[in-house]
């Protein structure tokens, strides 16, 4: 956990940014029954009937000095789609910084073994120097600023049915797009200081 603080609370450097990356998924749901429109007098009226058409997946990328993120749905969230978008990270959005400082869970996938599993042993070692991995202890999740992130996408973008992946994709491009035309930082105030006084039923008494 003091980790994880302790990285919070570096200055920004746009050569060593500080990056959060989290996971989650998304019901794709159609309607049996058209909505009946809203009108003067009354909302917009759903059936409460209706059809699963499968689950996408998000990744989520936010920098949060920068009020910078990237949101990604794709179909599944394999070792290799998280290798894929570790790559784009990189070389896409970050060709310029000489590591990455990434703040994320320790899911099984989310480990540098995930890059070779993908890709050629020289290419996934020049990568994986490019990462500085901090993990989220277990049970520790919301220290992952991009799990905060990801539940303000979900209230403003998410909340309704949504058919269609590529429907999704446009609703959620639209949304990234706008959060950072406004560069909506996040200004984390929990220290380790805190932690020690708030949290001490969490360490070890000596």
């Amino acid at each position: 956990m003091e980790d994880v603080l302790e990285v919070y609370h570096r200055p920004y450097d746009p050569v060593f940014p500080v990056v959060c990356m989290d996971e989650s998924s998304k019901q794709l749901v159609g309607e049996v029954t058209a909505p009946i429109p809203a009108a003067p007098g009354h909302p917009q009226l759903q059936d409460n009937e209706y059809v699963r058409k499968g689950v996408a997946e998000i990744f989520m990328e936010v920098e949060p000095l920068a009020g910078r993120r990237h949101v990604a749905v794709t179909e599944r969230r394999t070792r290799i789609d998280w290798a894929n978008h570790i790559r784009d990270m990189l070389d896409v959005r970050y060709p310029e910084a000489e590591q990455i400082v990434l703040v994320m869970d320790n899911l099984n996938t989310h480990s540098v073994a995930s890059l070779y599993a993908t890709f050629p042993p020289a290419e996934a070692l020049r990568m994986a120097r490019r990462l500085e991995i901090h993990y989220t202890p277990k049970h520790g999740s919301w220290l992952n600023i991009a799990e905060i992130e990801l539940s303000v996408l979900k209230r403003q973008c998410l909340a309704e049915r949504i058919p269609e992946m590529e429907t999704m994709r446009r609703e959620v491009n639209a949304w990234n797009q706008a959060r950072n035309t406004r560069q909506s930082k996040v200004n984390w105030q929990f220290t380790t200081d805190d932690a020690r006084v708030k949290l001490k039923r969490l360490y070890p008494k000596f």
